[in-house]
């Protein structure tokens, strides 16, 4: 195991150089998020509408009758209480919807045919937001599956779409962590200053039990020392520790009773995010005497004491991206733009040494980042299309054109040699989109088929370590295709032998369309 630094976060600990090899043959990327957050559109909100940002667009939800009215800045620690709102209801509220969640899906299962699942039910949007809104979550935990947007958090039986809860809040939602705690908990992040030019102050933490919908405790961090801006930062949750990073800053609060645990660490580098889950793992910049000052490392973290456990550093001229996975961790590397540049993914040993980088030969792997789209929330954990074990690394490759939609294959990679084992194609006018490996197979989204093809739905598909042909784990019904279609760059969740696709950016072209949008669709017996 590499030998850790004895001094806090950050340290300057610098590991032997060239861990990272020859990236290869790395492929044209076009996942991840760009170095630099998109430009917000000039002055306050308005009635436009967001158009997509970064790469493409995606869309999502949110209602609230209760108002989360805590102390003012100062009184940190305090626990907000609940209040029921005086402020008038919002138009195409649901109770004004024409059908409930459970109505449509009915509809659509009455074409069902045997051995479909159900589709369970549909959300729409419902909410008049200015400008279009990103959606954070969703969260699952229990019964229930929780979404923040704008000034509201919600939550929504798993069983047939009812509203729960709901949370009415102070202001916007600016940031949350891809994953809650295993007992159901979110810190969400809120904008301290509502007026058009103080979108920099995501520095107010609030605290949330999603099997309830109760406001625990809120905090507003420090930023007095660097005067520093919040904005565009990236949060993640290990065991009962969430941090948030970007800009440069990294600080570390306990999610039970909010107790701050470490901050800003000492040294030169900044900290660019973190990815959470099983193992806490860190972006980090640090300065060089490269051309361009700076390089990249990848440290594993004491989520509870802020201590740097080990330091991989990045090959010079590359960027950490995206976190596919911490535990093995697998890093999506990238050198250049976003959009033109190049791609890469290491594999890393569970001491943060380099083990195998795989070789795509003649294939573009790509996975996809449906919440990197977002104007806000940008995690370093959110991205689908690469899934791994201890033995196997399953990538899906770009998509390519095919009748009126797509196709694309999964390749698997050894992970300790990087050499390919096998490639399956998808069905034709589907894209299998691997999520996570269960029980030794991987679990991989697919996608419903062009229009043209009839009688074929969506669905969870498995593939074992061996490969051949992907066997169904949850057929999605033929009869909602048309609707799944519209999901297009969902998030997308597999649980219990559920599914559920979530669009994470919610924007229209006419109020009507804003309020009419489907935006959460479950499937399941």
């Amino acid at each position: 195991m590499s030998q850790p630094p004895q001094q806090g976060f950050g340290a300057p600990y610098e590991p032997q150089p060239g861990v990272y090899g020859d990236p290869g043959q790395p492929q044209p990327g076009s996942y991840g998020y760009p170095p630099q957050p998109p430009n917000r559109p000039p002055g306050g909100r308005s009635r436009g509408r967001l158009v997509a940002a970064v790469l493409a667009g995606v869309l999502v939800i949110g209602a609230g009758v209760w108002l989360v009215v805590g102390g003012d800045d100062g009184s940190d620690g305090k626990k907000p209480v609940a209040k029921e709102s005086t402020a008038p209801k919002q138009s195409g509220a649901e109770s004004n919807r024409k059908k409930t969640p459970a109505a449509e899906a009915a509809e659509i299962n009455k074409g069902r045919k045997e051995g479909e699942a159900k589709v369970r039910w549909i959300q729409k949007n419902g909410v008049d937001v200015p400008l279009g809104a990103s959606a954070l979550g969703p969260w699952i935990t229990g019964g229930i599956v929780a979404k923040a947007m704008y000034r509201t958090v919600s939550g929504y039986s798993l069983e047939d779409g009812s509203r729960k809860w709901s949370l009415r809040l102070p202001a916007d939602v600016c940031a949350a962590p891809t994953q809650p705690t295993a007992d159901g908990k979110i810190v969400i992040g809120l904008l301290t200053d509502t007026s058009a030019n103080a979108e920099e102050n995501c520095d107010k933490l609030q605290m949330i039990d999603l099997a309830t919908g109760e406001a625990v405790w809120s905090k507003t961090i420090d930023r007095a020392v660097d005067n520093d801006v919040l904005r565009y930062v990236v949060m993640a949750i290990s065991g009962d520790v969430m941090t948030i990073g970007g800009l440069g800053r990294a600080e570390a609060y306990r999610v039970s009773d909010g107790k701050h645990l470490w901050g800003k660490p000492p040294g030169p580098c900044a900290v660019n995010g973190f990815a959470g889950g099983s193992v806490l793992l860190a972006s980090v910049s640090c300065p060089s005497q490269s051309e361009d000052g700076f390089h990249d490392e990848v440290r594993r973290i004491d989520p509870v004491t802020g201590r740097t456990l080990w330091t991989y550093k990045v090959r010079k001229g590359w960027n950490v991206d995206a976190f596919h996975s911490v535990d093995p961790p697998v890093i999506f590397l990238r050198k250049g733009p976003l959009v033109g540049g190049t791609s890469a993914i290491a594999v890393l040993d569970d001491d943060g040494t380099f083990r195998s980088q795989p070789v795509p030969g003649g294939d573009a792997l790509e996975g996809r980042c449906p919440g990197k789209e977002r104007e806000l929330g940008w995690n370093l954990d959110i991205c689908m299309g690469v899934a791994a074990d201890t033995d196997t690394l399953y990538v899906a490759t770009k998509p390519r054109p095919e009748g009126r939609s797509f196709t694309n294959d999964v390749v698997a990679f050894d992970m300790s040699t990087g050499k390919k084992k096998w490639k399956v194609p998808s069905p034709a006018t589907q894209t299998l989109m691997p999520l996570r490996v269960e029980g030794g197979k991987v679990l991989m989204y697919l996608s419903p088929p062009d229009p043209k093809t009839k009688g074929v739905g969506g669905g969870i598909m498995a593939l074992g370590p061996q490969g051949g042909t992907p066997r169904p784990v949850l057929r999605h019904p033929a009869s909602a295709a048309a609707t799944e279609r519209a999901f297009e760059e969902a998030i997308v969740l597999h649980a219990d032998g559920r599914s559920l696709l979530m669009l994470p950016q919610v924007s229209g072209e006419t109020e009507e369309e804003e309020l009419e949008l489907r935006t959460m669709i479950a499937f399941g017996d």
